[in-house]
């Protein structure tokens, strides 16, 4: 299984958006056309909402993957 790490840069992605900037959907109507089939867990949940917002901690598994959201880290001397 591979497992992915992603920063996020703000509170949130939208789901279509994190299956996007991950590679896991080539674009965004993939991305959109994948969650509507249920094919995309939240959590370990089945998620059906395109755009649910998706925050640091939780873990998001499509096709073998799992994407782990991790918050973004303090720059060096910050």
């Amino acid at each position: 299984m591979l497992i992915i790490d992603f920063e996020l840069r703000g509170d949130f992605i939208t789901l279509d958006r994190l299956l996007k900037a991950t590679g896991l959907a080539d674009s965004g109507g993939e991305a959109k056309a994948m969650v509507a089939a249920g094919k995309v867990q939240v959590d370990g949940q089945d998620e059906l909402r395109k755009t649910c917002k998706v925050r640091a901690g939780q873990v998001v598994a499509v096709h073998g993957t799992r994407v782990r959201i991790c918050a973004a880290r303090e720059p060096a001397g910050a």
